[in-house]
């Protein structure tokens, strides 16, 4: 239902955009949904980062607040996760997840590694 993609490998200082296309059932409701962004590094739990609510606001962890920025295009049925300034402390795997109406949808993590 939700595909992530977009993870790689980058040095500290680098970007880069993360996707979450949503298909099957999600796609009639899309636009009706909260998405967030989690990261879970290895031997930690898995935290929010990044929240963009039906309404379109956003809301960002202390982290990643002015690197971060989530927003979707409801025509694409895709939400994004843009991520600048980059630290080896951002490595995780990244999930998105959308909460329509009472459904809860995650999808499968993206690697995102930030070599010093």
């Amino acid at each position: 239902q939700l595909q992530a993609s977009g993870g790689g490998l980058v040095q500290a200082g680098g970007s880069l955009t993360l996707s979450c296309k949503a298909s099957g059932t999600i796609l009639s409701v899309f636009s009706s949904g909260a998405w967030e962004w989690y990261r879970q590094a290895t031997g930690k739990q898995r935290e929010l980062v990044a929240k963009l609510t039906s309404a379109g606001s956003t809301m960002y962890d202390d982290a990643v607040k002015g690197r971060f920025t989530i927003s979707k295009v409801n025509a694409k049925r895709t939400v994004y996760l843009q991520m600048n300034s980059l630290k080896p402390e951002d490595t995780a795997v990244y999930y998105c997840r959308g909460l329509i109406y009472s459904s809860d949808y995650w999808g499968r993590g993206t690697l995102v590694t930030v070599s010093s």
